[in-house]
């Protein structure tokens, strides 16, 4: 079978004959064989027929990239981009979002839901994200039985167990299609300061020597009665990118991944200095798009000038940090194979189709938000899928940098041997999602949607102890009862406001109407929303407290808070009246000022960017969030004033460099 020019391997024509059945399919395939192909069969086939498609991705980067090549693939006309930032075509057939627009759409009951046929997840082994993972399963839960899946992921050893979780809940067939060739096969290697680029195995035996031979010195040293001296063991320096880059010197165009920003652009730099790899019509062809492409107001910023610098030798950096701007000119770059070596942190590997020839890590430990840890093995194949150019290569060669001394070499054997990562279920329970269900559903299929969750088929399929999800609910209950945003069925026996469902247990109040359109901090938010402080605060003073909550600090982070006494005492006192202050981060609350008055008055960017520490691209992406959160209230609100006085304060923030771009 051919589609779009290409004969289709097997798997893929398994995933669409299972579509043209009208039925779910699970695809397990190795990165890199092709699995898009088998969403855009899905497109083609239900664009004529008048559905309504959805897509959905992990990251946003993957759904602007989604965007433009469906634009251009089947006409800007039918499709749309939806996601915290951005709504673009909302009307298009085929809507590409975040999965979280899609869950909240579900949750809110959105027209459109009834116009779906098929909803693709991709990557949906992020299932398995801590943070994130539960909005995968509460949008499949939740989802219609008439809406068919489309679940796209890495090789996962349980693939058939989550699509008999989907089948099961779902009451439809859901077909599984595994694939775990790649069709450029890759081979792994690692680099070591003595050895150069070898396998683990080589570097095992020769540190084994290296032991050996050093227990012996210090046993001859202790016979010659220096046993009390302290013998200082020699210990080789860690590899340098520099020799890396220089032995694979006929293996490019290589990603170079470190979970360092700050490692991506010095190193870039430092070999900036080294080697040219650009010709010189190369290079005339990337100053040419840097012309076109750099606005005045992105020209004098620091890491605008330290790409022009490298880009025209064939040399970048790729960071979530950076501007939208200059990452969209990276990625353009690269895929005309006008960038050789690119650095990149981690986020380069998501679903992006920018494959090289060559993946290094520069380590294989990440900080995760909570300590330092090694990757898993799921992990360490989605960015060592990047390598090998199907059509191009006969095979990718992925290289881990290792230090012989630090490295858990046995570990780093087991993670790049077999992609045996399961998805696991990440489910919790939100205020929102809590509110919501009692707002939609009675009490009996409350319990029913909550007991769908991926954890407690696996559990009591398995004959083991499920998790008490009804007592975890039963406690948000009890906790909204509390705090009056929710009230008994019996009690609004004598209220005209309500036509009481005797299947229901509980209604929300004002209070709980107002909480289930936010997806995140639901109440400290309407708390707020529900006191007189909104009275108390200038327009300036109410950004600055909505700042302060959706503000998630991190380590190394500096703001400028000289001068910020007046409009930080002001505020406290009136969440002091509330008794809301104990609910707030003060400290946070003395960062926001400056930073967030600055721009709201009207400050250009770079006086902005005096004060604080933050990158360009996280500034953005922090007031593009607190846009979405301002959006976000004023579907929450009723009242008419209230929403003119949001939409007000969201122009004093969305203007010049900080509104949307893809």
């Amino acid at each position: 079978m051919k589609f779009k020019g290409l004969k289709l391997d097997p798997f893929q024509e398994e995933a669409i004959k299972a579509i043209d059945e009208n039925k779910s399919c699970v695809v397990s395939a190795s990165t890199g064989t092709g699995k898009t192909l088998i969403a855009e069969y899905i497109i083609h086939k239900h664009l004529p027929e008048g559905n309504t498609i959805i897509y959905t991705a992990p990251i946003k980067a993957l759904s602007n990239q989604k965007y433009k090549d469906f634009c251009k693939d089947y006409g800007k006309e039918n499709i749309g981009l939806l996601t915290g930032d951005l709504s673009i075509n909302p009307q298009g057939q085929v809507l590409i979002m975040t999965t979280e627009i899609y869950r909240n759409m579900l949750l809110s009951n959105d027209p459109i839901i009834d116009k779906i046929s098929y909803v693709i997840f991709d990557e949906i082994h992020y299932i398995n994200d801590k943070q994130r993972g539960s909005i995968w399963e509460e949008s499949i839960i939740f989802s219609p039985k008439q809406i068919r899946f489309l679940a796209l992921s890495a090789t996962i050893p349980n693939y058939k167990e989550f699509a008999d979780w989907i089948s099961t809940i779902k009451d439809h067939e859901v077909k599984t299609v595994f694939y775990g060739d790649r069709p450029v096969p890759l081979t792994h290697l690692v680099y070591d300061t003595k050895l150069g680029l070898t396998s683990i195995e080589k570097v095992k035996i020769d540190k084994l020597r290296d032991d050996e031979f050093d227990h012996v010195i210090r046993l001859s040293k202790k016979k010659k009665g220096r046993k009390n001296q302290k013998i200082r063991k020699f210990r080789l320096p860690p590899p340098n990118h520099l020799d890396i880059i220089t032995e694979i010197k006929d293996k490019i165009p290589a990603l170079y991944f470190s979970f360092s920003r700050k490692k991506c652009e010095d190193f870039a730099i430092e070999l900036s200095k080294k080697k040219d790899f650009s010709s010189n019509e190369e290079s005339s062809e990337i100053n040419a798009l840097l012309r076109k492409e750099i606005t005045d107001e992105i020209r004098n910023m620091e890491s605008t000038k330290k790409l022009r610098r490298i880009l025209p030798r064939g040399i970048a950096f790729h960071h979530s940090g950076m501007l939208p701007t200059l990452k969209n000119i990276v990625e353009d770059l690269f895929s005309k194979g006008l960038i050789k070596v690119l650095y990149t942190t981690e986020t380069f590997s998501v679903g992006i189709n920018m494959p090289a020839k060559t993946v290094i890590f520069n380590s294989v430990e990440k900080y995760d938000g909570i300590s330092m840890r090694m990757l898993n093995a799921k992990e360490y194949f989605q960015i060592a899928g990047r390598a090998g150019r199907r059509g191009i290569d006969k095979e990718g060669l992925v290289i881990t940098a290792i230090d012989r001394h630090y490295t858990n070499l046995d570990k780093l054997q087991k993670i790049s041997t077999v992609d045996d990562e399961p998805i696991r279920s990440q489910f919790s329970l939100s205020t929102n999602t809590v509110l919501n269900l009692i707002d939609n559903f009675d009490q009996k299929t409350q319990e029913k949607l909550l007991k769908s969750n991926f954890d407690y088929y696996t559990r009591t399929k398995s004959n083991k102890k499920a998790v008490h999800i009804m007592a975890s609910y039963k406690n948000k209950i009890k906790h909204l009862l509390k705090l009056n945003y929710i009230i008994k069925a019996e009690n609004l026996a004598q209220s005209n406001d309500y036509n009481i469902d005797l299947e229901k247990e509980f209604y929300l109040t004002d209070k709980g109407r107002f909480a289930k359109h936010l997806y995140s901090n639901e109440i400290i938010l309407t708390e707020i929303f529900h006191s007189k402080i909104l009275k108390k605060l200038n327009d300036i003073e109410l950004l600055i407290l909505l700042a302060t909550i959706i503000y998630e600090a991190k380590r190394m982070d500096y703001f400028m808070i000289k001068g910020s006494e007046p409009i930080y005492n002001k505020i406290l006192t009136f969440l002091e009246k509330e008794r809301l202050d104990k609910e707030l981060n003060k400290i946070s609350l003395k960062r926001m000022i400056n930073f967030v008055k600055s721009w709201a008055t009207g400050d250009s960017f770079k006086k902005l960017m005096s004060y604080s520490n933050l990158a360009e691209g996280d500034i953005i992406r922090f007031f593009r969030r607190l846009i979405d959160t301002i959006v976000q209230l004023e579907h929450a609100t009723n009242d008419e004033i209230l929403r003119e006085r949001l939409e007000r304060i969201i122009k004093k923030i969305d203007h010049g460099i900080m509104s949307a771009e893809i």
